[in-house]
């Protein structure tokens, strides 16, 4: 077996890998999947507030204070 047939074999395999990935992410019943996942930024943010909400009246301290960390920013000022 030369390296022109071993080329050829593995070219042949990435085609047939490619096309079966592109088919199963166009398959109708992976549909479902892909529209949840589409909305999961948008119920994520819903869930943090309720969850930070949620926090807050159960500690009795203001938990909007802890999640405004993650833009610290400049703390000079």
């Amino acid at each position: 077996m030369d390296t022109g047939t071993f080329r050829g074999i593995i070219t042949g395999l990435l085609i047939l890998a490619f096309a079966g990935i592109t088919w199963w992410a166009y398959s109708k019943r992976r549909k479902p999947d892909f529209d949840e996942a589409a909305h999961l930024p948008f119920a994520e943010d819903d869930d943090e507030f309720a969850n930070r909400d949620k926090s807050a009246s159960q500690n009795g301290a203001d938990s909007r204070k802890r999640y405004s960390s993650k833009n610290k920013g400049d703390r000079n000022t």
